[in-house]
């Protein structure tokens, strides 16, 4: 089934569908992970979570708009659930980093002396996230948390924040199933998801 890149609430067939919306990191990799699930009918990526509107990649990715890099997922319930989408999310990602952290493995830096001079807002668009659409998604994504906390070894907690959805700004169009648009591409390396390259 080929993704597009939908803003509806029905598909084309009258089909009621939910929305879902997720952060953990790199959107690139994050979006690709979530066109591979059966049930799925369209993603896009984008920027939520902020104050500016209408911002760009350029702004966001400076951290100064308080924006996060996401992808909302349009989805069937009949077909894959919200709670089988919150496994996803937990395992494509480290939910446990802290900016400095996340900083490190995303910009693949080496002496970690150098993030002294990098901002204190750097790396906020990354952050793990949960953004919840309804009452019913919020107490789902709250039971996955503490499952989730409950796994967790000795020592680590999850950054993880669950937040209402707010307006979404849907990303330029060359983000759009980037992954999929242009699998070899050198910067596929920076993204945060595990097997983000599609084979």
């Amino acid at each position: 089934m080929y993704h597009t890149v939908l803003d509806q609430n029905k598909d084309k067939w009258g089909i009621t569908m939910e929305k879902a919306t997720f952060a953990a990191g790199c959107f690139w990799g994050v979006e690709n992970a979530f066109r591979k699930i059966n049930g799925v009918s369209s993603t896009r990526v984008g920027y939520t979570g902020g104050v500016k509107e209408n911002p760009g990649y350029t702004e966001v990715l400076s951290g100064k708009t308080g924006h996060t890099e996401a992808v909302e997922v349009t989805f069937d319930p009949a077909l894959v659930t919200y709670s089988e989408l919150l496994q996803t999310f937990w395992s494509i990602h480290d939910p446990t980093l802290t900016r400095r952290e996340l900083i490190t493995h995303l910009w693949n830096i080496q002496d970690t002396s150098t993030l002294d001079n990098i901002p204190e807002y750097a790396g906020s668009q990354y952050r793990s996230s949960i953004f919840y659409h309804d009452d019913n998604q919020r107490s789902q994504a709250l039971v996955s948390m503490k499952e989730m906390e409950n796994s967790l070894g000795s020592g680590k907690r999850l950054l993880t924040e669950i937040v209402p959805a707010t307006v979404f700004y849907q990303a330029e169009s060359k983000h759009q199933q980037y992954i999929e648009k242009s699998p070899e591409e050198d910067k596929v390396k920076l993204c945060s998801v595990r097997n983000c390259t599609i084979k």
